[in-house]
């Protein structure tokens, strides 16, 4: 048994001795004796108390490292030693958001309403395919431009409200927002020449059944963030949703850690500030190239807060 252990250790020394996972990780080797990195199972025991961003206090730098990794939370170390307590009347909340989920689903269920008006061809009756009905709907939500905005997608979703509504928050007002959220998720998802608006050709693209809608990262300081990601800075919570950052935009009156502290002087953030800080989170999206998709979810996310 003890020359088993150590052959294994011997295998994952020689595969893993090139590998590095990063603080929070450490190599493992695979079924198929491949190096894969791990979250740590276990820290050494030894105490020396950080504190993280998250205003959580560790018992280690390794602890809250392998918290990060667990979690899937950006957490750096704001100081040494315990964290100080902080009044709550400036706890981060979520922003609302619209996640890849609930763009597909409310992409689904749209899909799936419209199947239902498919007619087929009879023996002297032509019927109406999905492509009859989507440019029906079309013209009668266009305004004269052969677009769809944001306003004439919404009210072509809200045709048939029953079927299409979210209600993912447990107030109303959070789903109505939701939905516009996800309705500008979809002109994203088809917008090819970055206009915020829906060409024919890009609506149908958007609602064809067959597409398969990309899974998008959010990227910071190098690393990429799956959908539903969170990071904090200073008091304010940003979620990853559908490739960008969103972020509340609360006033901090009592300085939490922020997640670069190199900018936190001790002096309230000016609305310019604050929007720079949150472009920067953006900037290393794969996705550069609609940069006024940025733009226009730093708008949106003004509506979230107090």
């Amino acid at each position: 048994m003890c020359f088993l252990y150590f052959q294994e250790l011997q295998s994952k020394s020689k595969v893993c001795a090139n590998v590095f996972c990063g603080a929070g990780r450490e190599c493992a080797v695979t079924e198929k004796g491949e190096p894969s990195c791990l979250c740590i199972e276990s820290c050494k025991p030894h105490k020396r108390s950080v504190c993280g961003s998250n205003g959580k206090t560790y018992r280690n730098h390794c602890e809250l490292h392998r918290d990060a990794c667990l979690t899937g939370l950006k957490i750096q170390v704001a100081h040494d030693g315990h964290c100080q307590e902080k009044k709550t009347e400036q706890a981060a909340v979520s922003p609302v958001v619209c996640y890849a989920a609930d763009r597909n689903e409310l992409r689904s269920r749209v899909i799936q309403w419209l199947q239902t008006e498919v007619v087929p061809d009879g023996w002297f009756v032509k019927g109406s395919n999905f492509s009859n009905i989507l440019l029906k709907y079309f013209k009668s939500y266009d305004n004269g431009d052969s677009q769809l905005d944001s306003s004439e997608l919404l009210k072509f979703i809200q045709h048939n409200e029953s079927v299409v509504e979210l209600q993912s928050y447990a107030d109303q007002e959070s789903n109505n927002l939701l939905r516009s959220l996800c309705v500008d998720a979809l002109i994203e998802l088809s917008d090819e020449n970055a206009d915020w608006k829906l060409s024919f050709d890009e609506f149908l693209n958007c609602l064809k059944p067959g597409f398969n809608p990309p899974e998008k990262k959010c990227a910071l300081e190098d690393e990429t963030y799956e959908d539903g990601a969170e990071t904090q800075v200073e008091c304010n919570r940003c979620v990853c949703a559908c490739g960008n950052w969103v972020c509340t935009a609360m006033t901090c009156t009592n300085k939490m850690a922020a997640v670069d502290e190199s900018a936190d002087d001790g002096t309230e953030m000016t609305e310019e500030e604050w929007n720079l800080r949150v472009a920067e989170l953006n900037k290393h999206q794969q996705n550069t190239s609609k940069q006024h998709s940025t733009h226009k979810k730093e708008q949106l996310t003004q509506r979230l807060f107090h």
